[in-house]
């Protein structure tokens, strides 16, 4: 049987290639050597997933960040484009996967990177603090439009609930991008391993036809 640290390198190995996982891979490091054993008796799901659709957000208040709170719904309905993903800091695969893309799209945006929303909202919020939050955005350079949130447990599960993400345990967390043109627009829903050219594409489109 593959050791952890193989098994992890295979895994980002083969989201690098487009290739999506199962909800059980994202694990926390306590349940790393478990889940190894678990993961590879899933088949893996080539490429990516787009669907078009609309979300009512819950009117909660979640905490960024920066220690403050804030609605939910007006966080999203600032104006700006929005590029929106769930993620936990304990994490050690899928959640990396994605802040890195979430990183190198910053990169990629250049002098329009300071027009876009990019918003993480904690599953584990217990755990998540805005300091832990802090401490994870340093990691991935997260620039000033991109905010992670924290909040009650109850906030956490209806905002997961209004984009169908909620799964009933961290551990069943799936990789799963959202983009949005502006408030009142539909949403892009990008289930898999998003790249990020494949969101730099997906915020052009939709900037382009709002």
């Amino acid at each position: 049987m593959r050791t952890t640290n193989a098994f992890l390198l295979g895994a980002i190995l083969l989201a690098g290639a487009g290739l999506t996982g199962p909800a059980a891979w994202c694990a926390s490091a306590a349940d790393a050597d478990d889940s190894a054993a678990m993961h590879m008796h899933h088949h893996m799901m080539p490429g990516t997933m787009r669907t078009t659709a609309e979300y009512t957000l819950p009117a909660v208040k979640l905490v960024r960040d920066d220690g403050k709170t804030v609605s939910l719904p007006d966080e999203l309905n600032d104006g700006r484009p929005v590029i929106l993903t769930f993620i936990y800091t304990t994490c050690t695969t899928i959640c990396p996967m994605v802040s890195q893309t979430l990183e190198r799209l910053q990169a990629q945006l250049g002098a329009e990177r300071d027009k876009v929303h990019i918003v993480s909202i904690s599953i584990d919020p217990e755990q998540d603090t805005p300091a832990r939050l802090r401490t994870y955005a340093a990691k991935f350079d997260a620039g000033p439009e991109w905010q992670h949130y924290t909040g009650t447990v109850a906030a956490s599960i209806a905002a997961q609930r209004a984009f169908n993400v909620y799964r009933g345990d961290k551990m069943n967390h799936t990789p799963v991008t959202f983009v949005r043109a502006a408030p009142g627009k539909p949403w892009l829903r990008i289930d898999g391993f998003a790249t990020p050219a494949d969101l730099l594409g997906a915020y052009h489109d939709a900037v382009a036809s709002n």
